[in-house]
């Protein structure tokens, strides 16, 4: 089968299409014959060599993380998704690699966290769904975001950004959100309150929010001395930001093995899809590419001017 691997640290031109065996569903793990996979932007990361220090890998490394696709394989011991569903032959799915292997940008993936596919969500919404929906839950949970809560989301417009407003707002939560000005109308549209980034960006949140925010997810990075103004230390989790800790801030992310992580929130799938189906979730796609042209996603995303998710079509 074809699978997306990097043998080396490098710019995109070192991420590789390879023919490789097929994976095998092991216990409590199902198999699918994969429809669309997304790019990780934290996979950008580890490519570049950027997170060498931190997340050590094995060349040649294989890539994918979210994937959605057809079940064809189920391993022992499997009667539901973490307790979320059953499932059976032939079913369409969404769902997230083991996060040890990876290996979701393939012609077939083995998923550890799967949810049934929202009838309303495209192949490449679902493709593109399952990291960012668990993401946007264990920042939230984390933050304790509730009904009647003002919440700042900064990178709001980008795939994980994007899912976090509108689950911040069936939360209940005021959202708002910063982004360029030309994906202000998109924001508006999932229910944030849209305000640009860079200098000022304390001045313009405060006079949308004078009583103050109750908490703020960082998506984009870059503005953690002015985040922390507006809401403290303690009410700021970033994704994005490797200089959280002198900042005083929590950096969220869920790398095995590796010191901080927190737990998976596989629980937000099955909110994602109730959500889906009442129409009040959707999956903004920035762009698709064959499989084949997998190094000009990466590009893609390395650019960071994506509004939405990268997704391969297998």
């Amino acid at each position: 089968m074809r699978a997306v691997r990097f043998s080396a640290y490098g710019p995109p031109s070192v991420v590789e299409v390879a023919e490789v065996p097929p994976p095998h569903a092991g216990a409590g793990e199902i198999r699918i014959a994969v429809r669309t996979s997304a790019i990780s932007p934290g996979e950008i990361r580890l490519r570049s060599g950027e997170l060498r220090d931190v997340v050590p890998v094995r060349f040649p490394f294989r890539t994918g993380f979210d994937a959605a696709g057809v079940v064809d394989e189920i391993g022992a011991g499997v009667t539901g998704v973490s307790g979320l569903s059953g499932v059976s032959l032939g079913d369409p799915v969404f769902g997230m690699a083991p996060a040890a292997t990876r290996g979701a940008n393939a012609d077939f993936a083995v998923l550890a966290a799967w949810a049934p596919k929202p009838p309303a969500w495209s192949w490449a919404e679902a493709g593109g769904a399952a990291g960012a929906v668990e993401t946007a839950t264990r920042v939230l949970d984390r933050l304790a975001v509730r009904a009647g809560q003002t919440v700042l989301i900064h990178g709001a417009a980008g795939g994980t950004g994007s899912v976090a407003v509108q689950f911040a707002t069936a939360r209940g939560a005021r959202v708002i959100g910063t982004a360029s000005v030309a994906n202000h109308d998109f924001l508006r549209s999932l229910g944030a309150e849209p305000t640009t980034y860079g200098p000022g960006l304390v001045e313009r949140v405060r006079a949308l929010a004078p009583s103050g925010v109750d908490a703020v997810f960082d998506c984009a990075g870059g503005a953690l001395p002015d985040l922390v103004a507006l809401a403290g230390a303690a009410s700021v989790v970033t994704i994005a930001d490797f200089a959280a800790a002198a900042h005083g801030v929590h950096m969220s992310h869920s790398a095995p093995n590796t010191p901080g992580a927190d737990p998976l929130a596989l629980h937000g799938l099955p909110v994602a899809v109730t959500l889906a189906a009442e129409g009040r979730l959707r999956i903004p796609v920035a762009a698709t590419f064959p499989l084949a042209e997998v190094a000009a996603a990466h590009e893609l995303s390395e650019s960071r001017h994506a509004r939405g998710k990268i997704v391969l079509q297998h």
